[in-house]
């Protein structure tokens, strides 16, 4: 199985979906991270902390966009090193757009088509009303996915592909929750609790932007362990379904039938984020 991930800027697939591809790659399965821009504007903590020191560091003062950017690449490509991120396509646009960019969507639908993944993953698009270049980024992967399913082999010298399923992250919504939202919730939890290690240490690579360290740490315990509590495990990663899905008989999974709500709090209190990977 192939799965592709499409976001904005170099450490988003990281952060929100990293232990889930580290365990698709464990298992064999090709992973693919497709980035949009280069991400240089975005996040330039390590910079912004210099420019409040009294005696701030000259080369970091004085970076540019293309120094900058260059940097984060690394930081990235170390990152997909440690989980096991088997092809980078860094598109390298600015990350500066407001609106959804024909020319990215054209080079989403090119590398799909090259790519013919089975799963997609990006972010869940949040209310267009207000400003966010996540929601763009996935307005930009759905439009190209459309693109990509209209090829006509005669015309644009490539065959139709259609992805098999997609998963979009960053809804902050539970089971529960979806009850008062219309059914919106996320409704696959991946337990990552095996590879929160993979994923610390590639979030540890993010220094330029703030997230190595306690940083990582705070995350993995507040948001994945919010969605380990909805899973009844130590640590998830939660994803909302695009389309629906076709059984021969209604599913059960193996951790719904294992599941004792009334011991979930013993599962789900094992590990210890800072014990397990103290800062050094």
């Amino acid at each position: 199985m192939k799965v592709m991930t499409i976001y904005a800027h170099p450490a988003d697939t990281i952060t929100n979906c990293g232990g889930t591809l580290a365990l698709h790659a464990k298992r064999g399965d090709e992973v693919v991270a497709l980035i949009l821009t280069h991400g240089g504007r975005l996040h330039p903590n390590k910079y912004a902390e210099e420019w409040r020191k009294d005696n701030p560091d000259e080369s970091l003062l004085h970076a540019g966009l293309e120094e900058i950017a260059l940097n984060k690449r690394r930081e990235l490509e170390r990152a997909a090193q440690t989980i096991g991120i088997s092809k980078l396509i860094l598109l390298d646009y600015d990350d500066n757009y407001s609106v959804v960019n024909e020319e990215i969507v054209d080079r989403i639908a090119e590398e799909v088509s090259k790519e013919r993944p089975d799963i997609v993953i990006c972010d869940f698009p949040m209310n267009t009303a207000f400003h966010n270049p996540h929601t763009i980024a996935t307005q930009m992967a759905f439009a190209g996915l459309s693109k990509v399913s209209l090829f006509l082999k005669n015309l644009d010298g490539q065959a139709e592909y259609q992805v098999k399923q997609i998963f979009l992250t960053s809804l902050p919504v539970s089971p529960i929750d979806g009850l008062s939202l219309y059914g919106m919730r996320n409704d696959v939890f991946i337990d990552i609790s095996s590879v929160v290690g993979e994923k610390i240490k590639a979030m540890d690579e993010f220094k330029s932007q703030g997230y190595s360290g306690l940083f990582a740490r705070k995350l993995l315990e507040s948001y994945n362990g919010e969605y380990g509590r909805a899973a009844g495990v130590n640590f998830a990663e939660g994803f909302y379904r695009v389309y629906n899905e076709t059984h021969s008989h209604l599913p059960l999974t193996e951790a719904a039938q294992k599941s004792d709500l009334l011991m979930r709090h013993l599962s789900y209190s094992t590990m210890s984020i800072r014990e397990m990977f103290p800062l050094t």
